[in-house]
């Protein structure tokens, strides 16, 4: 059976896909319904965003050395998933959203004075989970999770164990880019369930945004004509 779902083009860029800051994004002029079997999925470069510095994330391994200290050399370490880790004398630190250069340093102050004179400290990583997703919203534990094989919606909303009591599951919408194009989809929990239509699949560097009415609100004109995610509906806007 074909993917049921509300597809968003959105002809300005979003600069957070965060339910709290799409508000102005759902503003449109016109409206025009199009067809299409699925959310279309992203290409390698939007996969593997370029020309960034590399931030530190959840079950990113790493490699730190400290000069001249053997004990402190060639320490293995992974990040949790809330990303932290913890080194010898330094304690546990918060490494996620920092880059390797950011971590070396904070290293060194916990290290400097009280246990080494001047630490010298290197932060290599060793393998990067470059690729997560994020899920937020009405779900027990929002955060980002990393993309491993195939994984679907329902799958995603499992690994952020499940949606939160009074989730609203008619209200699920994935933003994602596709050749530099923001989309957004808006897709019904009980639904997919129910095999009404199929689980759809995520990719890395998608956001999944559960129970937010500021998400929805951008699909509020496709909703006034087809009111129940029934039949594929896909819905192009175009700003004034």
């Amino acid at each position: 059976m074909r993917n049921q779902f509300l597809l968003l083009f959105l002809s300005t860029a979003l600069a957070s896909c965060g339910g709290s800051q799409l508000g102005g994004a759902g503003s449109v002029s016109d409206v025009k319904i199009v067809e299409s079997d699925g959310l279309p999925e992203p290409t390698r470069l939007d996969l593997f965003e370029q020309n960034r510095p590399y931030l530190i994330g959840p079950f990113d391994k790493l490699t730190i050395d400290v000069f001249g200290i053997q004990e402190l050399s060639k320490q293995e370490v992974q990040t949790d998933a809330g990303g932290r880790i913890s080194f010898p004398l330094a304690g546990i630190l918060e490494a996620a959203g920092k880059t390797p250069g950011e971590l070396e340093e904070e290293i060194e102050s916990r290290l400097r004075g009280q246990y080494v004179r001047d630490p010298q400290v290197t932060v290599n990583l060793k393998e990067t989970v470059s690729q997560v997703i994020t899920i937020d919203g009405q779900v027990r534990e929002p955060g980002l999770y990393p993309v491993i094989g195939k994984m679907t919606l329902m799958r995603a909303v499992a690994v952020a164990k499940g949606t939160a009591e009074f989730a609203k599951l008619d209200d699920v919408v994935i933003f994602r880019t596709v050749n530099g194009q923001k989309m957004a989809a808006l897709y019904n929990l009980k639904s997919i369930r129910r095999g009404i239509y199929s689980d759809p699949e995520v990719f890395a560097n998608d956001v999944v945004v559960v129970g937010d009415s500021t998400a929805r609100r951008l699909f509020k004109d496709a909703l006034q004509l087809v009111p129940l995610l029934t039949t594929p509906i896909i819905v192009a806007l175009q700003q004034p």
